[in-house]
């Protein structure tokens, strides 16, 4: 069963949810960062005492990409329990479902906003956002 947030129940929730989509994306940045290394050091460009990583030092990169991977499995499961949707890991964009008038509405945040001022449509995104104020 779908979880309504009213704007109260979105800007409290918010409170957990802001540090968690910060070391989402933090998490993102270094998994990237980790997956680049082992790139360039398995790729022919990527050759030579730079971009060698001996088999220990790969091991242990690896082991770190996973727990990272762990981590951000943790973290995006914890938004579902809540019943928030996650649209941009590094944006840390969410969608709280609610309802207007009857219908379903998308209460839209991102990382940066001090609380939720904006809503779109369930068929619609980030690019049709509207200030809350137009739902009266």
């Amino acid at each position: 069963m779908t979880r309504f947030f009213d704007v109260d129940d979105a800007n409290e929730a918010l409170t957990e949810v802001a540090p968690l989509l910060a070391t989402l994306a933090d998490q993102r940045a270094e998994l990237i960062s980790l997956r680049d290394r082992i790139l360039k050091a398995t790729s022919p460009s990527g050759s030579g005492p730079a971009g060698e990583l001996d088999a220990d030092e790969s091991r242990l990169i690896r082991l770190r990409m996973q727990g990272v991977i762990d981590q951000m499995t943790a973290a995006v499961a914890r938004l579902e329990t809540l019943g928030i949707t996650l649209r941009d890991i590094e944006r840390g964009l969410i969608d709280f479902p609610a309802l207007a008038g009857g219908r379903q509405i998308w209460l839209c945040w991102q990382l940066g906003e001090t609380e939720v001022t904006q809503w779109h449509e369930m068929e619609s995104g980030f690019g049709s956002r509207r200030p809350l104020i137009e739902l009266q």
